[in-house]
């Protein structure tokens, strides 16, 4: 069945523009998600819900991007830990397997693929898959890393420094951050959406914030879109610009680390000088945003991005005339275009392999229909193109930060916004620094949240690190690693 029939059978979900929903029997299943990869859609989500009434009755849902918007298909499954409990979409789409994974350790529903190891660290021995053959050895980096960041294991199979493996273990700390959802007055979830990965503190609280508003049928004022928008546009510049700092001293050059903090600090004194923090943890919230910005405020902010936008395309050409970094940053860790198309890669990691999709362009919101960023693609795959997104990105994102300043609407910058209605359901979609955050909100009764489910783009990229590290010499995994920075709290929920 060509994959428009699909979009054809399903019904509009609130939220997020073009999202539709259908549900499917088991039969069903797995030949819709061949449709989709057929027509060149990618798997966005997938995960598992219990049914409010019936705490025996789950379901297994899958949200895929296609030309037309987003396409969401609900499978009603049987809790059932030793026998699977629906067809696998593993060999469909590679990127399911962690995510079926996960959703049977938290939900107890097996899909049919073989990967029955655990996603979450349960402190017992994983079993790692072994290279064996003369001179391979295994080199562990982990889960306790230097420097501030969450846990992670990566095991290296190498000989002498070439690598001829990687294999991740994540899921390590366990948050429970979807069941603490769940605590917490519908209303007041966008504060624990914004602090799920808190680099995309301003994508995950918008995101859920648009599920929500469309289930309660609020209007979201213009200006707080734009100022939506413009707070996701200085979240993108900052993450880039400490980003290319960090390659820089990964590279050897600590020069760039110097300068790219110097950056990144006087554009978070600048953020905390016209909206009131540094990291936008409580910019947006329910009905539109929690901040709002003077003319003369707007003035000054307007004024630094221009000198970080001046000075970034200075560092630029100075990292591309530097040999050394050079030779570091070209041909390492290469991610073929054919093979991100495979594993489904999202978002600046794609870009840089080729894949040319962007939110802000494909499915866009408010307001980015009026103003729509160019999407910035390269096509070698490697931390060279990485990087070179990253400095395009800054100047994008500088010029449309000035132009959401330059046309921010007059109004009120928040709208009053009630409670949805029980076993309403919305979805919410925005395109972050690092790539589609993705949120499925469920209402519960009281004002409650029966369920929600934060997906973030780290999903799809990590097993792209462990092709991308094959061949190279050990030395360069640090680097490789950073090219993509990915979450670990993120897949971690």
């Amino acid at each position: 069945m060509p994959v428009g029939k699909w979009w054809d059978r399903a019904q509009e979900v609130p939220g997020a523009p073009h999202v539709r929903g259908l549900g499917v029997v088991a039969e069903e299943w797995q030949q819709a998600a061949r449709d989709v990869a057929a027509s060149g859609g990618r798997l966005l989500s997938l995960w598992a819900s219990q049914e409010a009434h019936s705490p025996m009755r789950h379901t297994i849902c899958a949200a895929y991007w296609i030309d037309p918007g987003i396409l969401l298909a609900e499978l009603p499954v049987q809790p059932e830990c030793e026998a699977p409990a629906y067809p696998g979409l593993e060999e469909i789409f590679p990127a399911a397997s962690r995510m079926q994974r996960a959703a049977c350790d938290l939900f107890g529903v097996r899909s049919s693929d073989l990967d029955r190891r655990p996603w979450l660290h349960g402190g017992s021995e994983y079993d790692f898959l072994r290279v064996e053959g003369e001179g391979v050895h295994e080199i562990a980096v982990g889960p306790v890393h230097a420097g501030t960041i969450e846990p992670g294991h990566f095991r290296l199979s190498v000989v002498g420094e070439k690598v001829l493996r990687l294999e991740e273990h994540l899921g390590y700390v366990h948050k429970g951050i979807e069941r603490r959802f769940t605590e917490l007055p519908i209303l007041n979830g966008h504060r624990l959406a914004a602090r799920i990965s808190g680099d995309c503190a301003v994508a995950f609280s918008w995101a859920y914030c648009q599920a929500l508003e469309g289930m309660a049928g609020c209007a979201v004022p213009r200006r707080a879109l734009w100022l939506r928008a413009l707070c996701l546009e200085l979240e993108r510049i900052a993450n880039h610009l400490g980003d290319l700092g960090a390659l820089g001293n990964d590279a050897g050059f600590a020069f760039g680390l110097a300068q790219f903090s110097r950056l990144k600090e006087q554009l978070l004194r600048a953020i905390d000088a016209a909206l009131g923090q540094r990291y936008l943890l409580d910019a947006v919230t329910p009905g539109g945003t929690g901040v709002d910005i003077t003319a003369q405020s707007a003035q000054a902010l307007a004024a630094s991005i221009s000198s970080v936008a001046r000075e970034s395309a200075l560092l630029r050409g100075i990292y591309e005339d530097h040999s050394g970094v050079r030779d570091r940053f070209t041909g390492t860790g290469r991610l073929d275009p054919q093979l991100a198309s495979r594993l489904g890669v999202l978002g600046l990691a794609a870009r840089a392999s080729g894949q040319r999709l962007d939110a802000r362009v494909d499915h866009p919101c408010k307001p980015y229909d009026e103003h729509p960023p160019v999407k910035i693609v390269r096509a070698e795959g490697d931390v060279a193109a990485r990087v070179a997104v990253r400095f395009d990105e800054v100047q994008e994102s500088c010029r449309l930060a000035h132009q959401l300043l330059g046309a921010l609407p007059d109004g009120p910058h928040a709208a009053p916004i009630g409670y949805p209605a029980a076993g309403t359901f919305g979805v919410g979609l925005i395109e972050g620094w690092r790539g589609p955050v993705f949120v499925a909100l469920e209402a519960g009764h009281n004002g409650a949240v029966h369920r929600c489910h934060p997906h973030d783009p780290s999903w799809q990229c990590w097993p792209a690190i462990e092709h991308a590290i094959i061949g190279n010499i050990v030395p360069d995994f640090p680097l490789i690693n950073k090219s993509f920075n990915l979450s670990y709290s993120g897949v971690d929920l």
